[in-house]
């Protein structure tokens, strides 16, 4: 059995790439726009308010802009991922093996998007680096990966840990 548990600690899970990142992105922004259709955009309707809606400033423009983070922050803190990365078999971790806390997830979801959204190749650096972290993954030290994918351990601290899956915070 030691052997066996040995044997783990070369084995981490597998850093999620910008492609895979990019499609449940894409599933989350439908998701949100759903949201925001069912749930914002009806209300106003029913009032009057608001004036222009395609306004990004617009009360409508505001209050969609706020569940988009809402979505982003709650998901990640309370499921340690979102709709769309749990389609695609994708967890939001900490490098430091810990739980997500909210200072990380406040900074990774609302500040490091905000930049990686107003600069779009920030974003496209997640293809580039070896731990496939964007701009946001560096601000909050977090990193996405597969769910019950594992590489080899390209890192000889950790194989000198001794038995860990890292990532997952097992034994």
């Amino acid at each position: 059995m030691n052997q066996l548990l040995e044997s783990y600690a070369a084995f981490e899970l597998k850093p999620a790439g910008f492609w895979v990142r990019f499609w449940a992105y894409l599933a989350d922004l439908l998701i949100t726009a759903a949201l925001a259709g069912l749930l914002i955009r009806p209300l106003f309707m029913l009032t009057g308010w608001g004036g222009d809606a395609a306004s990004w400033y617009a009360p409508v423009g505001i209050l969609s802009s706020l569940l988009f983070y809402a979505y982003f922050v709650l998901t990640t803190k309370f499921l340690g991922q979102t709709a769309g990365k749990m389609i695609f078999g994708l967890r939001v971790v900490r490098l430091d093996d810990q739980p997500l806390d909210w200072g990380t997830v406040l900074f990774r979801e609302w500040i490091g998007r905000f930049f990686s959204a107003v600069i779009w190749p920030l974003y496209w650096i997640v293809g580039f680096t070896p731990k496939k972290q964007g701009i946001h993954d560096f601000i909050a030290d977090t990193t996405v990966v597969h769910e019950n994918a594992y590489r080899k351990s390209r890192d000889p601290e950790r194989l000198a840990e001794g038995p860990q899956l890292h990532g997952t915070g097992a034994v």
